[in-house]
């Protein structure tokens, strides 16, 4: 079977001057072009499953990328937008790329491989730069891609802000805050930045405690488990909904009372968690708006590849849902 490797090496140029001309997407030279043609008809490459011409008709096929999505969050996340991708007229590849670079990649090359239009991507793995050479339209949800890639996010620094300041006046005076600890600069670890402001505003000491995505519930347990018997902690801001349920489980193997002893906001507030977690105060993302904004710009940057970004960064405001864990 012949691969887009294959015709580059004949045609004398990179996978992505391949993918770009496929895709008719950015500035390739005329004589480029026909070079790239010529190797395809050589060849007798087909672009895709659907022997698509090399018209620069498009597939109507729009890959997604995120981490697992069994998670409530990012589950509710993808269905609006494979809703909002399919009232647009495209239909959705999903990728769940999980914590796993090379799983990441290997999607990538698939994507590039079957000419998609575009790519939605959300996951957590850090420094591919595949995405700086796919050739196609990227948008990106809460994290730094590239500088050509526009990143959708909800306000997660009034997030970590608002939560931490909620449970202040709640009562906590030794708030910590279970998360990431280190500061890569992506969206989400403005929760972190949020809650360090906060926390200084209010004159009390921070305290972290980290909690990675996609660490097991195992050793997630057993970490809440020793900040709660050896820490003097009676508030707790939580990176996000699964986490701040866990301190709440923990919490009362310990026979530690919710909201008396210990208060708690997670963060996120999908739907699934909204419904069937009705005690757990939690900040808010609008998934809703995420979706519809991450399928606009895409679309945007599919008409019109060569324009130049208006805006690098979109957010969205979060809001709080008020529940019994924090009051």
């Amino acid at each position: 079977m012949v691969k887009l490797t294959d015709v580059a090496k004949r045609a004398g140029c990179s996978v992505t001057t391949v993918s770009r001309v496929i895709n008719n997407y950015g500035y390739i030279s005329e004589k480029t072009r026909q070079k790239v043609h010529k190797a395809m008809s050589d060849l007798n490459y087909q672009p895709n499953s659907v022997a698509r011409s090399l018209q620069g008709k498009k597939t109507q096929l729009v890959g997604v990328i995120f981490p697992s999505i069994a998670n409530p969050f990012f589950g509710e996340l993808v269905e609006n937008i494979e809703a909002q991708l399919f009232k647009a007229g495209y239909k959705t590849i999903l990728c769940n790329a999980a914590s796993d670079k090379e799983k990441e990649r290997t999607y990538l090359q698939m994507l590039m491989a079957n000419q998609v239009d575009g790519i939605i991507a959300g996951a957590h793995n850090l420094g591919i730069d595949e995405y700086k050479k796919t050739g196609l339209p990227i948008v990106s949800f809460d994290r730094k891609l590239s500088d050509n890639i526009p990143i959708v996010s909800s306000d997660n620094f009034a997030g970590g802000s608002l939560a931490t300041q909620t449970l202040y006046d709640h009562g906590a005076r030794h708030i910590y805050f279970i998360g990431n600890p280190v500061l890569d600069g992506h969206p989400t670890q403005k929760r972190l930045q949020g809650y360090r402001q906060k926390i200084q505003e209010l004159g009390l000491t921070a305290h972290i405690h980290p909690a990675q995505f996609g660490e097991s519930l195992e050793l997630k347990e057993m970490a809440i488990k020793e900040l709660l018997q050896f820490h003097q902690v009676d508030g707790i801001v939580a990176t996000d909904d699964l986490t701040a349920l866990t301190v709440i489980n923990v919490a009362l193997q310990l026979n530690i009372s919710i909201p008396d002893d210990l208060k708690v906001i997670g963060f996120d507030g999908s739907r699934y968690i909204q419904n069937y977690a009705p005690f757990l105060s939690t900040i808010v993302q609008p998934i809703g708006a995420i979706s519809e904004l991450l399928v606009k710009l895409l679309q945007e940057r599919i008409a019109h590849p060569n324009n130049e970004l208006k805006e690098n960064t979109y957010q969205l405001p979060i809001k709080l849902l008020s529940r019994k864990s924090s009051q």
